[in-house]
């Protein structure tokens, strides 16, 4: 077995065993942090592919900024976990045989070639000057441009939806209009006293 491919093992048993303990973990800081690991792990699976860039994009996109959105969103809620998990079991079996069927696919796409299948082409080799990330911008904004305006609407709805939620109106709170807040001038504001000095005697 090539170092390669016992890397790619490696970092996707981990990344499995993570992603089920996202799901199984009681407390939501704990599932948070398994999330991370579980990203990290898909980074790496990245880098195997010589995707540096999503990569990269991966690790500082979802673990510096949506992971730490995600836990100020739970701290702020206030959730009852055990108001969550009274359905849990109910819905068991259609999560197995989702499960199942991604399992079936992966094992199909993955081991194609033990089950007589035949397997993907190798991918050509690219010149030394290659870049992945002017590839990915040049195919993203000309093949998939509505698919990615589509996404950026879903992830403003998402954010929209976040700052909804987690606004509460507090009694007695003095706030002023932003609309006075920008008319403010400089002499409505401060004013100049002239006083008398005062000497010691």
């Amino acid at each position: 077995m090539e170092f390669k491919t016992f890397v790619f093992y490696f970092l996707a048993a981990i990344m499995v065993l993570a992603a089920l303990r996202v799901i199984t973990a009681r407390n939501p800081v704990h599932a948070a942090l398994f999330l991370v690991l579980t990203f990290f792990n898909a980074g790496g699976l990245w880098l195997l592919l010589q995707a540096e860039f999503l990569a990269v994009t991966l690790v500082m996109v979802y673990v510096g900024a949506v992971m730490v959105l995600f836990l100020f969103v739970v701290m702020m809620l206030d959730i009852n976990l055990d108001r969550l998990r009274e359905g849990f079991w109910s819905y068991l079996p259609v999560g197995a045989l989702v499960g199942i069927l991604m399992l079936v696919e992966m094992v199909m796409v993955l081991g194609g070639s033990y089950f007589g299948l035949e397997a993907m082409p190798a991918p050509a080799p690219v010149a030394a000057d290659y870049s992945n990330t002017r590839e990915l911008g040049r195919v993203l904004y000309t093949d998939y441009v509505y698919a990615f305006e589509l996404a950026s609407l879903v992830l403003l709805v998402a954010m929209v939806s976040a700052v909804a939620l987690t606004l509460r109106k507090r009694k007695g709170l003095k706030s002023i209009p932003p609309s006075e807040q920008v008319a403010v001038r400089r002499e409505g504001r401060v004013e100049l006293v002239k006083m008398q000095s005062e000497k010691d005697d």
